[in-house]
């Protein structure tokens, strides 16, 4: 049996900048939210959906950067 892969990753991006990267399981949700904060933003997905175990490893290597 395979594992779910509910989460999504991806990068908020303003004036070509990465301006905030996360996780979720609702992208159109959390991109509303975002440009509640950043009206010019573009949310844009990384790669597929993936477990919540990767989506959080991957969480991590982006918060050190």
């Amino acid at each position: 049996m395979s594992k779910q892969r509910p989460y999504k990753k991806y990068d908020v991006i303003v004036g070509g900048k990465i301006v905030h990267s996360g996780i979720t399981t609702d992208l159109t949700r959390r991109a509303d939210q975002h440009k509640a904060k950043w009206p010019k933003a573009r949310v844009k997905q990384v790669g597929g959906a993936v477990t919540e175990e990767s989506a959080r490893e991957w969480e991590k290597t982006k918060k050190k950067a």
